[in-house]
């Protein structure tokens, strides 16, 4: 007997839409999929979410120096000139960042490998790359939803169904986070 649905696909094809969909699920929280996609969908979310449950204090402040370029009032770039040529001026600023522990980065890294990456567009802006995003799904599971399910032991989703679709009579539900 197999341990998951095969849902009538090639393993190639099956983990990408697996992933599109625990992607879209984490992205949007909550999708409309028929019934058996959804079983699978809601076993690899149920696992990031209590990996991210488990690992989410697993993290330590760092304060941290960097150079950073010197910008006027349009947002360009200050220049000075330095024996007879132009350089960027450049100044130090002190920044406080999160540092994984290593059993918090290796769970990073397991997540990564089930989400794909994520643009934001904001609507303005549609078709065009200007001012796009990437959004940082790892950090949504992290400092979003972990903290929301932390007192709860499993059940991070629930599947409601809303009945039949029209070409092929399939059962479609909608899956979301409690």
């Amino acid at each position: 007997m197999a341990m998951y649905r095969k849902l009538g696909r090639t393993s190639s094809q099956r983990k990408a839409l697996l992933r599109n969909q625990v992607t879209a699920l984490v992205a949007n929280g909550r999708i409309i999929t028929t019934q058996a996609k959804a079983k699978e969908v809601q076993k690899i979310v149920e696992g990031l979410v209590a990996m991210a449950v488990r690992e989410k204090d697993n993290f330590e402040m760092v304060t941290v120096s960097a150079k950073v370029p010197v910008k006027d009032k349009d947002g360009k770039r200050v220049k000075e000139v330095v024996d007879g040529k132009k350089v960027t001026k450049f100044e130090t600023v002190e920044k406080e960042i999160k540092k994984d522990l290593p059993s918090r980065l290796h769970v990073r890294r397991q997540m990564l490998k089930v989400l794909y990456t994520v643009k934001d567009v904001p609507a303005e802006n549609a078709g065009k790359k200007r001012n796009t995003k990437e959004v940082d799904l790892v950090a949504k599971l992290f400092d979003e939803y972990a903290p929301k399910y932390a007192d709860r032991k499993g059940g991070y989703t629930r599947i409601i169904k809303i009945g039949q679709r029209k070409g092929d009579a399939a059962m479609e539900v909608v899956l979301e986070f409690v």
